[in-house]
């Protein structure tokens, strides 16, 4: 038993070395001294991803009334309304394609544009914001190392009144030998784990907070919103409009999830028999945001009612929205066909959604 209880504080100790090695160097690493966030729609997308940055600019279309709103959930925009930044134009755009719309396909759509999601490419390329999925394996590992750890806080007991029964003498039980090494591999677990899925590195917060302190004496809606969310919304009237198309956004991604599971196969003999493959980078944060696959060197991109990621190689593309509606565009020297769900490279070839 003592051999054994030496391998277990061994293979701990080593499995968490090696899982908080990861995740350290899973993190991107700042460019320059202290980065600094340029501008509120920055500040926007490391409070709430590119939901926020959106948020922010519908707040401050609703409030000075560029945007009108013509019925519960129905938006429209003013004659002669002009955008004042990349995310109002993000919502010009949309609108174009839906002159009277619902809030929350509009909400997707500027969420989706190109510019938005290049905000999170650009800072992900400073070492703010670490790209989605760039720690899921590590996550993963922690996640391991918690359940093994714990079935072995399981299993120590009946090898306790083995030990006991096979060596009557004096002697410590074998569950306290192993227990406490077993008990630092969850803490640590879940500490690492939690580590690898934030999205915020350390110069990330702290550009935030720096963001923060400059605006602490503004309590303007819009500027209130970019730092901290709807939650920093204040005025009832805008938090009714917003808050049911947060929702209606969130039942949008899951359907247009739900729609590249459905073509998964198609889409799967197309990129074969193309020769390309292509994996997707994008995951829900919160609700989407597309990334380059090489860290953020690479612009995601994507369509106005699909997402697409642009791939690390060759310059595919890869869709992982429901697909690409017409008049949108795709990076890379893509573009989208407004009759299929696939986005077609320049080099001719074409990558379906998959998960």
């Amino acid at each position: 038993m003592n051999v054994l209880a030496l391998a277990i504080w061994i293979a701990v100790c080593v499995s968490t070395l090696v899982l908080a090695l990861g995740v350290r160097r899973s993190r991107p690493r700042p460019v320059g001294p202290a980065p600094r966030l340029h501008d509120l729609s920055e500040a926007a997308f490391m409070a709430g991803g590119p939901g926020a940055v959106v948020d922010s600019a519908l707040v401050s279309l609703l409030g000075d009334g560029r945007l009108m709103v013509g019925g519960p959930g129905i938006v429209a925009l003013r004659p002669g309304a002009r955008a004042g930044d990349i995310a109002e134009r993000a919502v010009f755009e949309a609108l174009r394609q839906a002159p009277s719309g619902w809030l929350y396909q509009v909400r997707y759509a500027a969420m989706l544009d190109p510019a938005v999601q290049e905000t999170g490419d650009a800072l992900a390329a400073r070492g703010l914001l670490a790209v989605p999925g760039s720690g899921r394996g590590w996550r993963r590992w922690a996640l391991a190392q918690i359940v093994v750890c714990t079935v072995w806080v399981v299993a120590s007991l009946p090898l306790t009144f083995v030990a006991l029964a096979l060596d009557p003498g004096p002697q410590v039980p074998f569950v306290f030998k192993v227990l406490p090494v077993l008990l630092a591999g969850i803490v640590l677990g879940g500490v690492l784990a939690a580590r690898a899925r934030r999205r915020l590195t350390p110069a990330g917060r702290a550009a935030l907070r720096e963001m923060r302190t400059h605006y602490v004496n503004d309590r303007t809606p819009h500027v209130q919103t970019a730092l901290f969310g709807l939650k920093g919304l204040r005025d009832p009237h805008l938090r009714g409009q917003l808050v049911p198309a947060v929702r209606g956004t969130r039942l949008a991604a899951a359907q247009a999830r739900g729609a590249r599971r459905g073509s998964a196969s198609s889409s799967s003999s197309s990129s074969s028999s193309s020769g390309v493959s292509c994996g997707s980078s994008a995951e829900v944060l919160p609700v989407v945001w597309c990334a380059g696959s090489d860290g953020g060197s690479s612009s995601g991109s994507c369509g106005s009612s699909g997402s697409s990621c642009s791939g690390g190689s060759g310059g595919s593309s890869c869709s992982s929205g429901s697909g690409c509606s017409s008049g949108s565009s795709c990076s890379s020297g893509s573009s989208c066909s407004s009759s299929s769900s696939s986005c077609s490279s320049s080099s001719g070839s074409s990558c379906g959604s998959s998960s």
